[in-house]
């Protein structure tokens, strides 16, 4: 009997249950974490030879994703309270504009570390890969 290995996102470790039991679908959708399909990921590479461009600034988007937390909280308790239908629009737009920020951040990041870094190890196949995968994402977020 042979057993499957879990779909692991790329550039992640989420495997495809802990994905599922997380509630984080969407990197089972069609993208992983930066973009790439989730079935074509390859061998995590170690540590030492490549380390997510985001890590650098790992907390400052750890604080944006809480603030941003505390955001759509507030707009759920705005719907509770029953407040004016405008107001609660002005905070979602605001909720709206934080995630593209952290979109766009990690979106330069990853072409500054993963996409340059493919083209420097002078891989050609991986890195017209992650060019591919920051244009998906590019278009997915033009779409949102």
């Amino acid at each position: 009997m042979t057993t499957e290995a879990p779909a692991v996102a790329s550039c992640c470790s989420t495997t495809k249950t802990e994905a599922l039991e997380s509630g984080r679908e969407n990197l089972l959708a069609d993208a992983g974490c930066c973009g790439g399909p989730v079935e074509h990921a390859a061998e995590p590479e170690s540590d030492a030879e490549h380390q997510h461009g985001y890590i650098d600034d790992k907390s400052g988007y750890l604080t944006r994703m809480k603030r941003i937390e505390g955001q759509a909280r507030g707009i759920a308790r705005m719907i509770d309270e029953e407040k004016y239908c405008i107001d609660i629009l002005t905070q979602v737009s605001a909720l709206t504009r934080a995630l593209q920020t952290v979109a766009t951040g990690l979106l330069d990041d990853h072409l500054k570390h993963c996409v340059l870094d493919a083209a420097r190890m002078g891989d050609e196949d991986a890195a017209r890969e992650k060019l591919q995968e920051a244009s998906d994402a590019i278009k997915r977020l033009v779409r949102s």
